[in-house]
């Protein structure tokens, strides 16, 4: 191959996108001229960007349009390669007319592995039957301060929550023959302030032991074949130019074996944004020698600055055939380079020639089947966090819907979203999916209530007039529905998405004082948030009937909240984040040592109001029996122990058994407690598990003094918990020996084995 024929390999080609119309990435607006494809594409193409994802198109139309494209790149370039399509995926296929499922915020609030990957599978197979290659997800960021923007797509604030879940998104999107990218490698949630690209600064502990241990289990178990480094620096080391992070750890220590692809834009960043490259030769060869493989969106910086640099000696010829190699491998993975490989995608096979509109509407992106996860994953997910008693509501005679979200059909949905980021720029485009409003689904859920809905405020405007009214129709009422929460959207655009961040959590524009006037009208209110990230509560916390947390549940995310309200669906997500008890308190998380926690020598008090693995149900457990089998053990050795959980209420539920441990005394300084095992467990009425743990002693590890993980011997302490503020059976345990150090190859799970108990009777409901 000639170096032209070589360096074409390492680059996207964004058709169709340019610098206006609104941005749907950083800094689109500075997109150079598309380029002239009869000159690109003799030369080849590696990757075709977001062919569904920039434009409304009708799925099969643009399967067809995709695979004349493919045809038109193969039979130009002298060896027949195809490129490579990618497609954003974070909350279901970004394309017209797909499946909204609920975001990466509500997988983990659903604390469901395995219904996580049977979601990421369906997803899969939708980008592949119309000839996708390669999603850009998920999300690994741990967060760290719930004001940037982006929290709605990460997956919690906790490393192992976060880990367990991305890597069952991996395996099902993998399992379905797609290329899951791991983003964004490494830190990016971690930027100062919550604020987007901000710089992040932590220490190289804080970096190992929480935000890097996602992307390792990922790695290992998930076996992704693309990882995207971040925008941000670290300590003033940008990652797309962090070739020990990218090649030092990634490669040579995970044994990560697939291609690194840009964030968009994010390697002419180097020179913009960063200031450590002087111009796009330079940020080309920055990234190239880091590990950098492929340039994303569309062609720039590995373009011909890449081919002067080469040319000019700045850029070794061997940087250039490493990342070739890894391109040409993965598509030889992916069958792209085989003899009889046919762009014919299976959407399309056996349709014939026909007129492309006799195509339109072949393709159904949003089967029932596709509905049914969407509405499984966002029942799950509904985490109740307060109820005085009231819910379930036992059909009211008058309920008064109130509230900014009440009759909003996009409230449900995510900044990476179709509708939300591609589809706000096209008006005119019909959204695509069904998507019913909260009022529409009360109003199924309680047909013989009568239904009165009230705006009051917007999510993000100044207008308090629509108060009075509000407070009118709760007095009228038997119960309040207050719909608040956020509008997604994409920098500034919005309350929640991608560059919209916070300067406080407290809820957006007059919301707070709508809640509060509704709390003062003397009518049960029942506050439910369909939201991107947690907001103090104000009052509620203490004075709502109760309070029902929704993380932009996706399509069939109002049907889910509405069951929740009338006990058709039991509640049983659990809180991935925090709720803050005070706006201004950030950043904060519950993995915090004593120093960070609330005492007399800080007149701030971060305690949350509801914290990590809070959520409640409609039913009560018993927790009891605990026998610990070894309770002293070698730091090469394991824990093992057993305890009852039953079902003591009325109704079925599920609880989610939570282990969290506390190490008192170590060498460098701990949090308090930190998630190391969870499960969840339903049960009838009146029913019982015996729940067996096994712990292995490398749960109990951390980054030593000199940077290497190690287990030390000494006293722990097992928290068997409901949440990390709800511990229900404490166990003292001890590791004995000397200090071991450990690497990547160490055991990162607890072993639960989960036996049926005999039935004990159950009270009357």
């Amino acid at each position: 191959m000639t170096l032209r024929e070589k360096t074409a390999q390492l680059v996207g080609l964004w058709v169709g996108a340019d610098a206006g119309g609104g941005e749907v990435t950083p800094h689109q607006q500075e997109m150079a001229q598309a380029p002239d494809l009869d000159t690109l594409l003799p030369h080849g193409l590696g990757q075709l960007t977001r062919p569904f994802g920039t434009a409304p198109v009708d799925p099969a139309l643009g399967a067809l349009s995709l695979l004349r494209t493919q045809r038109r790149i193969a039979a130009a370039n002298r060896f027949g390669i195809p490129a490579l399509a990618h497609e954003e995926c974070l909350a279901g296929f970004t394309a017209w007319g797909a499946t909204a499922y609920p975001v990466p915020l509500s997988w983990g609030a659903a604390f469901n592995p395995g219904l996580v990957r049977t979601m990421a599978a369906a997803i899969g197979r939708d980008l592949r039957a119309v000839g996708v290659h390669q999603g850009l997800a998920p999300v690994l960021d741990v967060v760290r301060d719930a004001r940037w923007g982006r929290v709605e797509e990460t997956i919690g604030e906790d490393p192992y929550l976060v880990g367990t879940i991305a890597t069952a998104y991996v395996q099902g999107l993998e399992s379905a023959g797609i290329v899951a990218t791991l983003k964004h490698f490494a830190g990016y949630s971690a930027s100062r302030a919550g604020r987007n690209l901000a710089p992040v600064s932590m220490g190289p502990r804080e970096r190992a032991d929480v935000i890097l241990p996602p992307f390792e289990m990922a790695v290992r178990e998930g076996r992704p074949r693309s990882v995207m480094p971040a925008y941000t620096d670290t300590d003033g080391l940008p990652s797309a130019a962090d070739g020990d992070l990218l090649d030092g750890l990634l490669r040579d220590t995970w044994g990560f074996a697939g291609t690194v692809v840009a964030d968009y834009f994010g390697i002419a960043f180097l020179a913009t944004l960063h200031g450590v490259a002087e111009d796009w030769s330079d940020a080309a060869r920055l990234a190239l020698a880091s590990g950098v493989d492929v340039e994303l969106p569309t062609v720039k910086t590995f373009g011909q600055p890449l081919l002067d640099a080469v040319e000019a000696g700045t850029v070794p010829g061997g940087l250039v055939d490493r990342a070739l190699r890894r391109v040409l491998v993965q598509k030889a993975q992916l069958g792209l380079l085989d003899p009889d490989w046919s762009p014919v995608p299976a959407a399309l096979a056996g349709t014939g020639p026909g007129e492309p509109d006799a195509l339109r509407g072949l393709v159904d992106l949003d089967r029932p089947a596709n509905r049914a996860l969407a509405a499984e994953l966002a029942e799950q997910a509904v985490v109740l966090l307060r109820n005085d008693g009231l819910l379930p509501l036992r059909a009211p005679a008058r309920i008064a819907l109130i509230g900014p979200n009440a009759d909003e059909p996009t409230a449900v949905l995510g900044c990476y979203s179709f509708p939300v980021h591609v589809g706000t720029r096209h008006p005119a485009a019909p959204v695509g999916i069904e998507l019913p409003t909260l009022r529409e689904a009360l109003a199924a859920e309680f047909p013989g209530s009568e239904l009165c809905t009230v705006r009051g405020v917007t999510v993000d405007g100044e207008d308090t007039g629509g108060i009075a009214e509000a407070v009118r129709a709760a007095r009228r009422a038997d119960v309040v529905v207050l719909a608040l929460g956020d509008r997604a959207g994409l920098f500034g655009r919005g309350t929640s998405g991608e560059g919209c961040d916070a300067a406080t959590l407290e809820l957006p524009g007059k919301q707070r004082e709508l809640l509060d006037a509704l709390l003062d009208a003397g009518t049960p209110v029942v506050l439910t948030l369909l939201a991107g990230r947690p907001y103090a509560l104000g009052r509620a916390t203490t004075g709502a009937a109760g309070i029902v947390q929704c993380f932009f549940p996706g399509e069939e995310g109002t049907r889910a909240l509405a069951g929740v309200l009338s006990g058709r669906v039991a509640p049983s997500g659990r809180l991935p984040v925090s709720v803050p008890a005070h706006p201004g308190v950030q950043p904060s998380t519950y993995l915090a040592a004593r120093p960070a926690r609330a005492g007399d020598v800080s007149g701030t008090d971060p305690t949350p109001a509801y914290g990590f693995g809070h959520g409640l149900g409609y039913t009560e457990f018993g927790w009891s029996g605990l026998a610990v089998e070894v309770a002293e053990t070698g730091t090469d050795g394991e824990f093992r122990l057993a305890f009852d959980l039953h079902n003591t209420g009325a109704l079925a539920g599920t609880e989610v058994v939570q282990l969290y441990l506390h190490d008192p005394v170590a060498t460098v300084v701990q949090p308090v407690q930190r998630l190391v095992g969870y499960r969840r467990i339903p049960l009838a009425a009146g029913s019982g598990r015996r729940v067996g743990l096994t712990l292995p002693a490398d749960l109990a590890s951390f980054t030593g003094r000199d940077g290497h993980r190690i287990v030390e011997p000494g006293a722990l302490e097992l928290r068997i918990s409901a949440s990390s503020t709800d511990a229900r059976l404490t166990v003292p345990l001890r590791l004995t020996g000397p200090v071991r150090p450990l690497d990547h190859t160490r055991r990162l799970h607890p072993t639960f084995t989960v036996q049926e108990l005999p039935p004990t009777p159950t009270p009357t409901p």
